[in-house]
């Protein structure tokens, strides 16, 4: 690494070097402390994660035995949760991309009337924290019947104002106008356009936000815990929130359920890393694909 007007023999240079470098360290340790507590964790057994140090193996592995109890206990509800959330996260992931994609590019290439005002609510929007609202989208939800069904979930995660703003900011720079006249002088409607010319080059940006959408859906605790109320439609938030909530009762054997918390948590991870894996390859590739021809 070189800095224009530095020697990265000069003191000033190392100095910055290593401060950086200590930052990123700081970083990385406070990210990846919290997933090797739960690697570390899971592999125990109830005795032993409350009796070795925490940070580090036990002579007994009970890594496979612990994920065999996940899936059996309680009739294996975990792999219904476990689906239900990669239902409701791809669900919300491409339907939230999708609309953000449309709306962004509509902010940014068309003029019409309100489009500052419009885009202003979206910014005001993305400021809302989104527990405020999940009281009122329950009462709206019971009043069209809509309680305790996978659409309750899935219709507010559609709406992500974050993913209109990061969509607006990308079409404006990565869609020439020329690109749309010229489809505009061929014939073509404005939806071909935006579908067959526009949405290729457009891909990186819906790819984010479809990630970024999908990890929100995901990891969303509070609107599933209000909104079902039947276990067979949990999400895994709530349904190993339910299993902590057991665990930590006290007697009666709930505090096996430790094991069986930690091992699902561990479990739940995975998908979120096939997803980021998966989506790879779309930031990586070019934005010019789909471009005009010479």
């Amino acid at each position: 690494m070189t800095i224009v007007g530095k020697s990265k023999r000069s003191p000033s240079f190392r100095r910055n070097r290593w401060m950086l470098s200590a930052i990123l360290f700081v970083i990385w340790l406070y990210t990846i402390l919290p997933l090797f507590y739960v690697v570390v964790s899971a592999s125990k057994s109830n005795n032993d994660l409350f009796t070795t140090f925490g940070l580090w193996f036990s002579s007994d592995f009970h890594l496979l035995q612990n994920i065999h109890d996940v899936f059996s206990y309680q009739d294996g509800i975990f792999s219904r949760w476990l689906l239900n959330t990669i239902g409701y996260a791809t669900a919300a992931g491409v339907g939230a991309a999708l609309f953000s994609t449309m709306a962004g590019y509509a902010l940014a290439k068309y003029q019409f009337f309100g489009k500052r005002l419009v885009f202003a609510i979206i910014l005001g929007a993305v400021m809302i924290p989104q527990t405020a609202l999940v009281v009122p989208l329950f009462l709206l939800m019971s009043k069209v019947g809509m309680v305790n069904t996978p659409w309750a979930v899935i219709l507010p995660s559609l709406v992500f104002p974050p993913g209109v703003f990061l969509m607006r900011v990308y079409a404006d720079d990565a869609i020439p106008n020329e690109l749309i006249d010229a489809g505009r002088v061929d014939g073509a409607g404005e939806f071909h356009i935006f579908s067959a010319l526009t949405l290729r080059l457009l891909m990186p940006g819906f790819a984010t936000v479809l990630i970024l959408a999908f990890v929100a859906t995901w990891n969303n605790y509070f609107l599933p815990l209000v909104v079902l109320s039947s276990a067979e439609y949990f999400p895994v938030t709530v349904g190993l929130a339910q299993w902590y909530a057991t665990a930590t009762v006290g007697s009666g054997g709930g505090a096996a359920l430790f094991t069986l918390v930690l091992a699902g948590a561990l479990l739940s991870i995975v998908p979120v890393i096939i997803a980021f894996i998966v989506m790879q390859r779309f930031w990586q590739g070019g934005l010019g694909a789909g471009g005009v021809k010479a």
